[in-house]
């Protein structure tokens, strides 16, 4: 199986989620410049002019690839898709629906395409669209998510396509790196354990939260509107779940996070603030250097690996 690092061009077969307000061209160079994939994300960008500037930021800070995000949700997404285009950046990954009307276009322009995908009926769709790769990604990922679980989802994903497959959500170890090899996955995309590297630009404050967590700290509010969001608990939290038991309406939900994400990551309010993040928050201890974790994770994933082959073969 050709692995992520080899389709890519990096050190490592890991991308770095595009995750909103977060994933900047700084720390997209960072983790580049550590041997990952860097991503911009544009879910925190409202002009798409705006998008172009953090891609040449991004191109200034690292001569490694790099690639960005597009939330097809965003209003702008149209724009740009074509800002991607006459950039040249090299990989586009993304989210919240389906892509598949500027797939040719981006092709044409030599960019590699890595939709997000929560079902294997959509990957498949996008691979006769022309997907290079796909990224399944399970519902213990943060911020948006689907219903299946990474260990359900990504063999079926694998099976359904012939593109290369992607494992994202649940990965913070050599454990869950090695899981997704042996799942079918080409190589993985990192969030939450990311969030923890001394270069992320999150609040001081959202990092401690994500220290002190705990195994069962994070919820999945938004289930009722078709909306889930997976985030630490706190106030906010549970005010979201008690509107959705009483039945509130989408607009009195949306009332309740409106603005969450950016105070909780610029302001530091973990309280009433969304702090989104996978299941595995629990499992997070210190703050470290992007290329450390990257490190660590692959060490730690050839030592898993190599010690099931020798006792699978020693029985």
């Amino acid at each position: 199986m050709q692995k992520l690092n080899d389709i890519l061009g990096t050190e490592f077969p890991f991308i770095q989620g595009g995750m909103a307000n977060i994933a900047t061209a700084e720390f997209a160079a960072a983790c580049s410049n550590a041997g990952g994939l860097g991503v911009i994300a544009t879910g925190g960008i409202f002009e798409a002019e705006g998008l172009r500037e953090q891609i040449r930021r991004c191109r200034s800070l690292t001569d490694k690839p790099f690639g960005v995000n597009l939330m097809l949700m965003n209003p702008c997404a149209e724009e740009m898709a074509k800002i991607i285009i006459e950039e040249k950046v090299p990989v586009v990954t993304t989210g919240a629906g389906n892509p598949g009307k500027y797939i040719r276009g981006w092709k044409e322009a030599g960019v590699k395409v890595l939709p997000v995908v929560a079902a294997s009926i959509l990957a498949k769709r996008l691979e006769k669209e022309g997907a290079d790769a796909i990224i399944a990604e399970g519902t213990e990922s943060g911020g948006h998510v689907g219903e299946m679980t990474t260990m359900a989802l990504v063999p079926q994903v694998a099976d359904a396509v012939k593109i290369p497959v992607i494992a994202a959500g649940g990965i913070a170890d050599g454990r869950q790196l090695a899981a997704a090899f042996a799942l079918g996955a080409c190589g993985v995309q990192l969030g939450t354990c990311l969030l923890v590297s001394s270069e992320c630009p999150i609040h001081e404050n959202y990092k401690l939260a994500l220290l002190r967590a705990k195994d069962s700290d994070t919820v999945v509010t938004g289930r009722s509107v078709g909306g889930p969001v997976r985030a630490l608990k706190n106030k906010m939290t549970r005010h979201y779940l008690a509107l959705e038991k009483q039945g509130a309406t989408l607009e009195e939900l949306e009332k309740c996070t409106l603005g969450g994400l950016r105070r909780a990551v610029f302001d530091g309010d973990t309280e009433t603030g969304s702090v989104m993040a996978g299941q595995v928050a629990g499992m997070l201890c210190e703050v470290k250097p992007v290329r450390q974790i990257f490190e660590e994770l692959y060490a730690g994933g050839r030592a898993v690996l190599e010690a099931s082959c020798r006792e699978w073969t020693e029985e």
